[in-house]
């Protein structure tokens, strides 16, 4: 199979019908064989019924239900697990991107040999306000922070080498880095493409501006988790340490002064008067309970045992 087409959806009923139509009406005239996974994210409207009498005409189409809104990562997550396509490519179901980009984008990964090609919408019909600016410096502190030299991030519209999906753990709000998780994984072959993009023609946006505090929390942690997450104690068992030799010299350096003061017969002199004893001591409880964090990770990494943190209700 050439291609598996993931499209994870919230309350999207208008427009998946349109989409499907266009989906097929490229693949087909490129002689494309592929199948689309529809990951209904607990939609409250009719999308679920329209995947449902979709499947019953159309083999190709396959769909997972969420019990519940999850979230674009673990949707993504559950379609990945499940993709047979020798390219995977993931879009939005809200008709923003375009389908007749799949061509060229299946193109880029087969022929060019590319590991992930990303979208980039360099003209959006956005919000300027609410979403184009913030996007543009949520996407230059991303690159400063990541290594990876994207423009936009965020676009839904891309795609990967399957060895790449089945080779990364989705998670969390992680589905804005999927090229930066597969940088850290060893595919290191990743570009990026132009891509088409208008209004949404149908509904109103399920992303607020929040989603980019989310965003930067997000980029912070894997930032950590790439360079620490294999190995927690080199960071929390290094800072630790220090902390606490700090704050030992402080306080050998204390006692001495007072054994000093005593054989010289000054007294009054109390250590608890000198600010210092505190911080040594502060110092020395931070160091060790930072140390233990180190050890508990490390223990962690090496009894954790991946599990899915979303409940799939149906499968079709």
């Amino acid at each position: 199979m050439n291609l598996s087409i993931i499209i994870p959806l919230l309350n999207e009923e208008e427009s998946l019908e349109e989409l499907f139509s266009r989906i097929d009406k490229v693949c087909t005239s490129h002689h494309l064989s592929y199948e689309i996974w529809f990951v209904d994210d607990g939609s409250t409207d009719l999308s679920w019924s329209i995947i449902e009498n979709l499947k019953v005409q159309y083999p190709q189409i396959h769909g997972i239900k969420f019990s519940r809104n999850y979230g674009k990562s673990q949707a993504l997550h559950a379609a990945f697990a499940r993709a047979n396509g020798e390219v995977v490519i993931t879009m939005d179901a809200d008709l923003q991107d375009f389908p007749e980009e799949i061509p060229e984008l299946y193109e880029m990964i087969k022929t060019e040999g590319y590991d992930i090609v990303s979208g980039w919408k360099k003209k959006r019909y956005d919000n300027v306000m609410t979403k184009n600016i913030p996007s543009k410096v949520f996407n230059a502190a991303a690159r400063s922070i990541s290594g990876v030299s994207l423009h936009d991030f965020n676009c839904g519209l891309k795609a990967y080498k399957k060895q790449v999906v089945k080779s990364i753990d989705v998670y969390g709000d992680m589905h804005r880095y999927i090229p930066v998780l597969a940088a850290n994984a060893g595919f290191r072959k990743i570009t990026e493409k132009p891509v088409q993009h208008q209004a949404r023609p149908y509904g109103t946006s399920k992303f607020g501006t929040e989603r980019f505090v989310r965003g930067f929390l997000d980029l912070i942690t894997l930032w950590f988790v790439s360079r620490f997450g294999g190995r927690p104690m080199h960071f929390f068992g290094a800072v630790g340490t220090v902390m606490f030799i700090v704050g030992l010299v402080s306080a050998m350096w204390l006692g001495i002064s007072k054994l000093i003061d005593v054989s010289q017969g000054i007294y009054g002199h109390l250590l608890t008067n000198n600010a210092w004893f505190f911080i040594a001591l502060t110092m020395m409880v931070l160091g060790t309970l930072l140390f233990i964090a180190g050890f508990l990770g490390e223990m962690i990494i090496r009894t954790n045992r991946q599990h899915e943190n979303y409940h799939i209700e149906e499968v079709i």
